[in-house]
Protein backbone atom coordinates (compact mmCIF):
# COMPACT_ATOMS: atom_id res chain seq x y z
CA UNK A 1 0.00 0.00 0.00
CA UNK A 2 1.29 3.47 -0.90
CA UNK A 3 2.01 5.55 2.17
CA UNK A 4 -0.14 8.66 2.48
CA UNK A 5 1.77 11.94 2.18
CA UNK A 6 2.12 14.11 5.26
CA UNK A 7 -0.55 16.85 5.11
CA UNK A 8 0.67 20.41 5.56
CA UNK A 9 -1.10 23.72 6.03
CA UNK A 10 -0.33 24.59 2.40
CA UNK A 11 -1.86 21.31 1.23
CA UNK A 12 -5.00 21.92 3.26
CA UNK A 13 -5.23 25.56 2.18
CA UNK A 14 -5.07 24.60 -1.50
CA UNK A 15 -7.72 21.91 -1.01
CA UNK A 16 -9.98 24.26 0.91
CA UNK A 17 -9.60 26.97 -1.71
CA UNK A 18 -10.64 24.52 -4.42
CA UNK A 19 -13.54 23.01 -2.48
CA UNK A 20 -14.85 26.41 -1.39
CA UNK A 21 -14.34 27.95 -4.83
CA UNK A 22 -11.42 30.19 -3.88
CA UNK A 23 -12.54 30.69 -0.30
CA UNK A 24 -15.79 32.48 -1.14
CA UNK A 25 -17.97 32.96 1.91
CA UNK A 26 -15.50 31.60 4.47
CA UNK A 27 -13.47 34.60 5.47
CA UNK A 28 -10.45 33.95 3.23
CA UNK A 29 -9.05 36.07 0.45
CA UNK A 30 -9.46 34.49 -2.96
CA UNK A 31 -5.73 34.46 -3.55
CA UNK A 32 -4.62 33.07 -0.19
CA UNK A 33 -7.59 30.88 0.68
CA UNK A 34 -9.30 30.62 4.08
CA UNK A 35 -7.26 30.34 7.28
CA UNK A 36 -6.61 26.74 8.32
CA UNK A 37 -5.31 25.07 11.47
CA UNK A 38 -5.23 21.48 12.74
CA UNK A 39 -7.95 20.44 15.16
CA UNK A 40 -5.43 18.52 17.27
CA UNK A 41 -1.68 18.74 17.49
CA UNK A 42 0.44 15.97 16.05
CA UNK A 43 3.06 15.16 13.43
CA UNK A 44 0.49 14.45 10.68
CA UNK A 45 -2.91 15.98 11.54
CA UNK A 46 -5.77 14.73 9.36
CA UNK A 47 -8.58 16.98 10.63
CA UNK A 48 -8.40 20.75 10.10
CA UNK A 49 -10.50 23.80 10.85
CA UNK A 50 -11.14 25.77 7.67
CA UNK A 51 -12.17 29.31 8.51
CA UNK A 52 -14.91 29.66 11.13
CA UNK A 53 -17.54 27.45 9.51
CA UNK A 54 -15.98 24.32 8.02
CA UNK A 55 -13.96 21.21 8.85
CA UNK A 56 -11.73 19.36 6.39
CA UNK A 57 -10.95 15.69 7.06
CA UNK A 58 -8.25 13.81 5.19
CA UNK A 59 -8.73 10.04 4.98
CA UNK A 60 -5.42 8.35 5.87
CA UNK A 61 -6.10 5.11 3.99
CA UNK A 62 -8.48 3.62 1.37
CA UNK A 63 -10.63 1.91 4.02
CA UNK A 64 -11.44 5.22 5.71
CA UNK A 65 -12.02 6.75 2.28
CA UNK A 66 -14.66 4.10 1.49
CA UNK A 67 -16.46 4.68 4.78
CA UNK A 68 -16.49 8.46 4.31
CA UNK A 69 -17.91 8.21 0.81
CA UNK A 70 -21.05 6.66 2.26
CA UNK A 71 -21.13 8.85 5.39
CA UNK A 72 -23.16 11.79 3.93
CA UNK A 73 -25.93 9.42 2.81
CA UNK A 74 -26.06 7.77 6.23
CA UNK A 75 -26.19 11.14 7.98
CA UNK A 76 -29.09 12.19 5.78
CA UNK A 77 -30.90 8.96 6.69
CA UNK A 78 -30.33 9.48 10.42
CA UNK A 79 -30.95 13.24 10.59
CA UNK A 80 -34.80 13.19 10.71
CA UNK A 81 -34.79 10.67 13.57
CA UNK A 82 -32.47 12.31 16.11
CA UNK A 83 -32.80 15.52 18.18
CA UNK A 84 -29.18 16.61 17.78
CA UNK A 85 -27.37 18.23 14.87
CA UNK A 86 -25.25 16.28 12.38
CA UNK A 87 -22.67 17.85 10.06
CA UNK A 88 -23.70 18.57 6.50
CA UNK A 89 -21.39 17.63 3.66
CA UNK A 90 -20.14 20.51 1.53
CA UNK A 91 -17.75 18.82 -0.91
CA UNK A 92 -15.54 15.78 -1.48
CA UNK A 93 -12.37 15.26 -3.50
CA UNK A 94 -9.19 13.20 -3.49
CA UNK A 95 -6.29 14.81 -1.65
CA UNK A 96 -3.91 12.02 -2.71
CA UNK A 97 -4.38 9.08 -5.11
CA UNK A 98 -7.20 6.94 -3.73
CA UNK A 99 -7.54 9.03 -0.56
CA UNK A 100 -10.68 11.09 0.05
CA UNK A 101 -10.97 14.47 1.71
CA UNK A 102 -14.34 15.71 2.93
CA UNK A 103 -15.37 19.26 3.71
CA UNK A 104 -18.23 19.49 6.24
CA UNK A 105 -20.03 22.24 8.07
CA UNK A 106 -18.68 22.97 11.55
CA UNK A 107 -21.11 22.45 14.43
CA UNK A 108 -21.13 24.61 17.58
CA UNK A 109 -20.07 23.34 20.97
CA UNK A 110 -17.02 21.77 22.58
CA UNK A 111 -16.35 18.07 22.98
CA UNK A 112 -17.58 15.99 25.90
CA UNK A 113 -13.93 15.82 26.96
CA UNK A 114 -14.19 19.58 27.69
CA UNK A 115 -17.81 20.07 28.83
CA UNK A 116 -19.86 17.90 31.18
CA UNK A 117 -23.21 16.63 29.93
CA UNK A 118 -26.06 17.91 32.13
CA UNK A 119 -29.22 16.09 33.18
CA UNK A 120 -31.03 17.71 30.26
CA UNK A 121 -28.15 16.67 28.03
CA UNK A 122 -28.83 13.08 29.07
CA UNK A 123 -32.29 13.43 27.52
CA UNK A 124 -30.54 14.49 24.30
CA UNK A 125 -28.49 11.28 24.46
CA UNK A 126 -31.68 9.31 25.10
CA UNK A 127 -33.20 10.90 22.02
CA UNK A 128 -30.11 9.92 20.03
CA UNK A 129 -30.38 6.27 21.10
CA UNK A 130 -34.14 6.27 20.48
CA UNK A 131 -33.69 7.78 17.03
CA UNK A 132 -31.03 5.28 16.00
CA UNK A 133 -33.41 2.46 16.89
CA UNK A 134 -36.03 4.03 14.61
CA UNK A 135 -33.75 4.27 11.56
CA UNK A 136 -34.70 1.51 9.07
CA UNK A 137 -31.81 -0.92 9.43
CA UNK A 138 -32.33 -2.45 6.00
CA UNK A 139 -32.14 0.97 4.39
CA UNK A 140 -28.94 1.72 6.28
CA UNK A 141 -27.44 -1.52 4.96
CA UNK A 142 -28.45 -0.53 1.45
CA UNK A 143 -26.49 2.69 1.89
CA UNK A 144 -23.41 0.71 2.90
CA UNK A 145 -23.58 0.28 6.69
CA UNK A 146 -22.23 -3.24 7.32
CA UNK A 147 -24.03 -5.69 9.58
CA UNK A 148 -21.74 -6.65 12.46
CA UNK A 149 -22.24 -9.61 14.80
CA UNK A 150 -22.33 -8.92 18.55
CA UNK A 151 -19.08 -9.40 20.44
CA UNK A 152 -18.72 -12.21 22.93
CA UNK A 153 -18.70 -10.63 26.38
CA UNK A 154 -17.38 -13.89 27.84
CA UNK A 155 -14.34 -13.81 25.54
CA UNK A 156 -13.86 -10.10 26.16
CA UNK A 157 -13.92 -10.71 29.91
CA UNK A 158 -11.08 -13.21 29.54
CA UNK A 159 -8.96 -10.66 27.68
CA UNK A 160 -9.88 -8.00 30.25
CA UNK A 161 -8.82 -10.29 33.10
CA UNK A 162 -5.35 -10.61 31.56
CA UNK A 163 -5.20 -6.84 31.08
CA UNK A 164 -6.30 -6.25 34.68
CA UNK A 165 -3.42 -8.39 35.96
CA UNK A 166 -0.93 -6.38 33.90
CA UNK A 167 -2.44 -3.14 35.20
CA UNK A 168 -2.27 -4.46 38.76
CA UNK A 169 1.45 -5.11 38.31
CA UNK A 170 1.80 -1.45 37.27
CA UNK A 171 -0.31 -0.34 40.27
CA UNK A 172 -3.02 0.98 37.91
CA UNK A 173 -6.05 -1.18 38.77
CA UNK A 174 -7.39 -3.61 41.38
CA UNK A 175 -8.15 -6.78 39.39
CA UNK A 176 -10.65 -7.99 42.00
CA UNK A 177 -13.06 -5.34 40.73
CA UNK A 178 -13.54 -7.40 37.58
CA UNK A 179 -14.87 -10.30 39.69
CA UNK A 180 -18.18 -8.45 39.85
CA UNK A 181 -18.72 -9.75 36.32
CA UNK A 182 -18.65 -13.50 36.90
CA UNK A 183 -18.17 -15.85 33.91
CA UNK A 184 -21.80 -17.07 34.16
CA UNK A 185 -23.03 -13.48 34.23
CA UNK A 186 -20.96 -12.68 31.13
CA UNK A 187 -22.74 -15.55 29.35
CA UNK A 188 -26.13 -14.33 30.61
CA UNK A 189 -25.41 -10.87 29.21
CA UNK A 190 -24.95 -12.13 25.66
CA UNK A 191 -26.76 -10.06 23.03
CA UNK A 192 -30.30 -11.24 22.35
CA UNK A 193 -31.33 -12.32 18.83
CA UNK A 194 -33.27 -9.84 16.73
CA UNK A 195 -32.04 -6.71 18.53
CA UNK A 196 -29.76 -5.26 15.83
CA UNK A 197 -30.24 -1.55 15.11
CA UNK A 198 -28.21 1.17 13.44
CA UNK A 199 -25.30 1.81 15.81
CA UNK A 200 -23.07 4.90 15.71
CA UNK A 201 -20.23 2.67 16.96
CA UNK A 202 -17.87 5.54 17.83
CA UNK A 203 -19.61 7.58 20.54
CA UNK A 204 -16.36 8.88 22.01
CA UNK A 205 -16.13 12.12 23.95
CA UNK A 206 -14.51 13.70 20.92
CA UNK A 207 -17.56 12.93 18.77
CA UNK A 208 -20.11 14.43 21.18
CA UNK A 209 -20.44 18.22 20.96
CA UNK A 210 -21.70 19.76 24.20
CA UNK A 211 -22.75 23.33 24.88
CA UNK A 212 -21.77 25.36 27.93
CA UNK A 213 -25.21 24.51 29.36
CA UNK A 214 -24.49 20.78 29.17
CA UNK A 215 -26.87 20.11 26.28
CA UNK A 216 -25.66 17.79 23.52
CA UNK A 217 -25.58 19.98 20.42
CA UNK A 218 -24.22 17.61 17.80
CA UNK A 219 -22.71 14.22 17.02
CA UNK A 220 -19.74 13.64 14.71
CA UNK A 221 -18.00 10.53 13.36
CA UNK A 222 -20.75 8.77 11.42
CA UNK A 223 -18.39 6.96 9.05
CA UNK A 224 -18.06 4.15 11.65
CA UNK A 225 -21.82 3.42 11.75
CA UNK A 226 -22.89 -0.24 11.48
CA UNK A 227 -26.03 -2.31 11.93
CA UNK A 228 -25.44 -4.30 15.08
CA UNK A 229 -25.56 -4.47 18.86
CA UNK A 230 -27.11 -1.36 20.51
CA UNK A 231 -25.11 -2.11 23.67
CA UNK A 232 -22.03 -0.88 21.79
CA UNK A 233 -23.41 2.67 21.81
CA UNK A 234 -24.29 2.37 25.50
CA UNK A 235 -20.70 1.27 26.06
CA UNK A 236 -19.42 4.24 24.07
CA UNK A 237 -21.46 6.63 26.19
CA UNK A 238 -20.21 5.01 29.42
CA UNK A 239 -16.66 5.77 28.31
CA UNK A 240 -17.51 9.25 27.02
CA UNK A 241 -19.79 10.65 29.74
CA UNK A 242 -19.61 8.12 32.58
CA UNK A 243 -21.48 4.92 33.40
CA UNK A 244 -24.35 6.48 35.41
CA UNK A 245 -25.20 9.06 32.73
CA UNK A 246 -24.98 6.43 29.98
CA UNK A 247 -27.29 4.00 31.77
CA UNK A 248 -29.77 6.76 32.63
CA UNK A 249 -29.85 7.84 28.96
CA UNK A 250 -30.28 4.26 27.74
CA UNK A 251 -33.06 3.67 30.25
CA UNK A 252 -34.84 6.85 29.10
CA UNK A 253 -34.50 5.51 25.54
CA UNK A 254 -36.42 2.39 26.55
CA UNK A 255 -33.58 -0.09 26.96
CA UNK A 256 -33.95 -2.61 29.77
CA UNK A 257 -31.47 -3.92 32.30
CA UNK A 258 -29.82 -6.50 30.05
CA UNK A 259 -28.56 -4.19 27.26
CA UNK A 260 -27.63 -1.54 29.82
CA UNK A 261 -25.53 -3.97 31.85
CA UNK A 262 -24.08 -5.50 28.71
CA UNK A 263 -23.01 -2.05 27.48
CA UNK A 264 -21.55 -1.21 30.88
CA UNK A 265 -19.36 -4.32 30.95
CA UNK A 266 -18.31 -3.97 27.31
CA UNK A 267 -17.03 -0.51 28.23
CA UNK A 268 -15.27 -1.68 31.38
CA UNK A 269 -13.51 -4.55 29.64
CA UNK A 270 -12.52 -2.35 26.70
CA UNK A 271 -11.00 0.32 28.93
CA UNK A 272 -8.88 -2.24 30.76
CA UNK A 273 -7.60 -3.71 27.51
CA UNK A 274 -6.87 -0.32 25.96
CA UNK A 275 -5.00 1.06 28.97
CA UNK A 276 -2.93 -2.10 29.31
CA UNK A 277 -2.10 -1.83 25.61
CA UNK A 278 -1.01 1.79 26.00
CA UNK A 279 1.31 0.96 28.88
CA UNK A 280 3.04 -1.67 26.74
CA UNK A 281 3.23 0.52 23.65
CA UNK A 282 0.56 -1.29 21.62
CA UNK A 283 -1.91 1.62 21.69
CA UNK A 284 -1.08 5.12 20.49
CA UNK A 285 -3.72 6.89 22.59
CA UNK A 286 -2.29 8.85 25.53
CA UNK A 287 -2.43 6.87 28.80
CA UNK A 288 -3.84 9.91 30.64
CA UNK A 289 -6.92 9.93 28.41
CA UNK A 290 -7.31 6.16 28.73
CA UNK A 291 -7.15 6.45 32.53
CA UNK A 292 -9.95 9.02 32.39
CA UNK A 293 -12.04 6.73 30.20
CA UNK A 294 -11.44 3.80 32.54
CA UNK A 295 -12.51 5.90 35.53
CA UNK A 296 -15.73 6.93 33.77
CA UNK A 297 -16.63 3.39 32.73
CA UNK A 298 -16.02 2.04 36.23
CA UNK A 299 -18.19 4.60 38.01
CA UNK A 300 -20.75 2.63 40.09
CA UNK A 301 -24.39 2.47 39.05
CA UNK A 302 -27.49 1.30 40.92
CA UNK A 303 -28.32 -1.29 38.24
CA UNK A 304 -25.30 -3.51 38.97
CA UNK A 305 -27.15 -6.60 40.06
CA UNK A 306 -26.62 -9.40 37.57
CA UNK A 307 -27.40 -12.31 39.87
CA UNK A 308 -30.89 -12.77 38.42
CA UNK A 309 -31.64 -11.56 34.91
CA UNK A 310 -35.08 -13.12 34.62
CA UNK A 311 -36.76 -9.88 35.72
CA UNK A 312 -34.51 -7.98 33.35
CA UNK A 313 -35.60 -10.24 30.49
CA UNK A 314 -39.25 -9.53 31.32
CA UNK A 315 -38.56 -5.79 31.38
CA UNK A 316 -36.78 -5.95 28.02
CA UNK A 317 -39.89 -7.51 26.45
CA UNK A 318 -41.92 -4.41 27.33
CA UNK A 319 -42.14 -2.05 24.30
Amino acid sequence: MTQAPTPTADTVRRLARTLLKDGAGDGGAASAGPPVRPVTEGPAPVTWWVGPRHVLRLAPDPGVSARRRREPRLRDLVRPHVPVALPAGVAQAEWAPGLLCTLDTRLPGATAEEHTVSAVGETDLAGLLTGLREVPARQAETLGAPRVSPRSLAALRGAAADAAERLAAADEFDPFRLNRLTPPAAVQLAAQPGTAVLVHHALTGGHLLVGADGRVRGVLGWDAAVVGDPAEDIAGLAIAVGAPAAVRAATLAGYGARPCLRGLWLARCDTLIHLAGALTGRTATAPALLRTRLRRAWEPIMLERVTDLRAADAADETP
